[in-house]
């Protein structure tokens, strides 16, 4: 019996042995093979070709790899290249065990095999292990560049332990299905109240249907629409925009109403087209001051669409490889020269797909530079009132890896944001995912807290409610400025404007043969994010149609005009001048705070203040009225603030027009 023990533990001993030890590809390895192992043979010489021969063939190489490690998987050569294949696919964490098996047969399998095992380690957050490779490693070369580049991924091995301290309270999910595929779908773009998505994918059914010299089909841009049950079912923008070449979107207005794509010419270019009714235009050069023979891609805009951020490598004004450049719109409608946004964010190192928020302050980036732990990680920064930014923050493990993570874009709210990533759990080469914040306001740092004002809704002709194509203007009262225009959608008459905190804004809604409609948001800079639906109706310039001017201001208990009210007054003269027969009445009203005849002496000033500006301003005198109704013509509750709020107001009511 006790032989027999013996004999066991010597067969395990010796399995043991024989599983570690390098197995070659040889007859007296196999000796009852041949048949098996000449076909392994010839297919790792096949896939030789395939690998270190001809370009971009690697996966293909990988089966044949794969097929041979079925017969032998204990060959250290066999495990290295195997491992180089994963290395170079994106799956490339997938290396690890293989360039680990390689090393553990033949610490001697590959001049390099320190470097790749490193390598391996540190995608997997490994990091004490690759920094010990890679140490070993930069102690055998010579040559100091790819000693710089050994130092710097011993730095990111470092920033990674540092980073993995504090793991960022998110939530990943993958959009599954509907949105990804086994290709590869990236470059999310959001509109500001997360509503619509477009992005880019390599997937089967491209337009034209061509394939690259990669072996992947070419770029084309989807689009999908939130609902409640989640996303739809994305579908190809179709032409104009997608067309038999690449087509890739890299920016989306705010508003959802222009969009940026990038064209593979000059180097590199970046055109616009813009959203009309369902569909959109054909894309246009932005401007030669920002398309230049350099690389220029990822683009977007400011809330008010008056500031251009993209990425150049323009080696005139980069601080080294690609950086964040801004351009400005003048009064003619021209983008101004680029300007760096400076060292504090650019580095020596690439910064790629930008991302600004709607609050025109907070900027997201991928970059190689900062405390990357590998590849690109996205990184946040901030302006403040002086116009300079804050050093670049990176946002931390899960949504950062030690692959690259980039195209990070989010709402308007800051609670949702979308990015392209590399992940085990991923359905194809590139997936899309949606990160969820936490919803607990208390428990938001200070610096994550959003300080914008989303307003959102249709415009309609209020006796038909079709929709209009309308001109919106946001002013800033306190400045009498306009500080952006847009147009609501022709097909929906759909609208979203962004009003970061700290201004007294006027929105004035305005289309020819009608009145004007407008809202007042005076947001303080503590103003925290709010999302506002208003549904506008417009009325015909018609007898007996009033509106309220939201933003006539007095002093307190006076009839004195405060100067944040010449915008909107300005408007009135200047429904005036474009119908020279019009007349109307202007009315005072008043909440039922204090007693009739005050009230009344209080709200007719007031009216006779207007309507004496308008006079001053050059409107006929025999064409105004003014009264004061008090508080006898209440439009709201005077049971509450806010119902009494709405009924201290002047209105403008069309008395004739002939």
């Amino acid at each position: 019996m006790r032989n027999f023990v013996l004999l066991i533990i010597s067969i395990f001993i010796f399995s043991i042995a024989y599983s570690q030890k390098d197995v070659a590809f040889t007859r007296a390895n196999f000796p009852n093979q041949a048949n098996e192992l000449s076909i392994a043979k010839k297919q790792i010489k096949n896939a030789n070709i395939l690998v270190y021969n001809e370009t971009n063939k690697i996966e293909e190489g990988l089966k044949l790899y794969m097929k041979a490690y079925e017969f032998n998987p204990n060959n250290s050569d066999l495990n290295f290249k195997i491992g180089y294949c994963y290395y170079n696919t994106t799956q490339k964490y997938d290396c690890l065990q293989y360039f680990q098996k390689a090393y553990d047969l033949n610490p001697n399998v590959d001049k390099k095999i320190d470097y790749y095992l490193a390598r391996a380690y540190h995608l997997n957050y490994k990091f004490d292990d690759a920094i010990k490779f890679y140490s070993q490693y930069v102690s055998t070369i010579k040559n100091k560049n790819e000693e710089d580049e050994i130092t710097k991924y011993i730095t990111e091995c470092r920033n990674g332990k540092e980073i993995l301290k504090d793991t960022t309270k998110v939530e990943i999910v993958n959009l599954g299905e509907n949105i990804n595929t086994e290709y590869r779908e990236y470059g999310p773009m959001i509109t500001a109240d997360g509503s619509k998505l477009y992005f880019t994918s390599r997937r089967k059914g491209t337009t034209g249907g061509n394939i690259a010299d990669d072996g992947m089909y070419f770029e084309d841009i989807y689009e999908a629409t939130k609902t409640e049950t989640g996303w739809t079912k994305a579908r190809s923008v179709g032409s104009p925009l997608n067309s038999k070449l690449h087509d890739a979107v890299v920016g989306l207005s705010p508003d959802g109403q222009s969009l940026f794509i990038y064209a593979d010419k000059n180097g590199g270019d970046l055109y616009v087209s813009k959203l009309k009714g369902s569909k959109w235009s054909k894309p246009e050069s932005i401007s030669d001051n920002i398309n230049k023979k350099s690389h220029e891609s990822s683009a977007c805009i400011s809330f008010d669409n008056k500031t251009l951020y993209y990425i150049s490598d323009d080696p005139e004004l980069s601080y080294g490889g690609r950086d964040i450049f801004y351009s400005t719109l003048d009064k003619n409608g021209n983008w101004s020269a680029p300007t760096n946004i400076g060292p504090v964010v650019n580095t020596k190192y690439d910064e790629v797909d930008l991302f600004l928020h709607p609050d025109g302050r907070t900027v997201y980036f991928s970059s190689k530079g900062h405390n990357t732990m590998g590849g690109y990680d996205i990184f946040k920064t901030i302006k403040d009132k002086d116009g300079n930014w804050s050093t670049p923050v990176n946002l931390g493990y899960p949504i950062n890896t030690p692959l690259d993570d980039a195209f990070f874009v989010t709402t308007a709210s800051g609670k949702t944001a979308y990015f392209a990533s590399v992940r085990p759990e991923g359905m194809g080469l590139h997936d899309i995912y949606e990160l969820r914040f936490s919803k607990d306001e208390e428990t938001t740092p200070i610096e994550n807290k959003v300080y914008l004002t989303l307003v959102k809704g249709t415009v309609t002709d209020k006796v038909t409610s079709f929709p209009l194509e309308a001109n919106i203007e946001i002013i800033d009262n306190n400045a009498n400025d306009v500080v952006a225009t847009f147009t609501t959608n022709s097909q929906s008459g759909a609208y979203i404007v962004n009003l970061p905190s700290g201004k007294n804004y006027g929105l004035n809604v305005n289309k020819d043969g009608y009145l004007f409609h407008s809202e007042n948001f005076n947001l303080a800079d503590t103003s925290a994010y709010q999302e506002i639906t208003i549904n506008i109706q417009l009325q015909r310039i018609e007898i007996g149609t009033t509106i309220v001017l939201k933003n006539i201001f007095f002093d307190y208990d006076k009839a004195t005009l405060r100067p944040e009210s010449s915008a909107e007054l300005d408007r009135v003269i200047n429904i005036l001048t474009k119908q020279p027969k019009l007349k109307i009445e202007i009315s005072g009203h008043t909440d039922n705070k204090g007693g009739l005849t005050y009230n009344k002496e209080l709200s007719t000033a007031r009216a006779k203040t207007v309507v004496e500006y308008l006079i001053e301003k050059g409107m006929a005198e025999d064409r105004l009225t003014y009264v004061g109704y008090a508080f006898e013509k209440p439009i709201a509750t005077n049971d509450t603030d806010d119902g009494r709020q709405l009924n201290r107001r002047v209105e403008f009511k069309v008395i004739s027009n002939d």
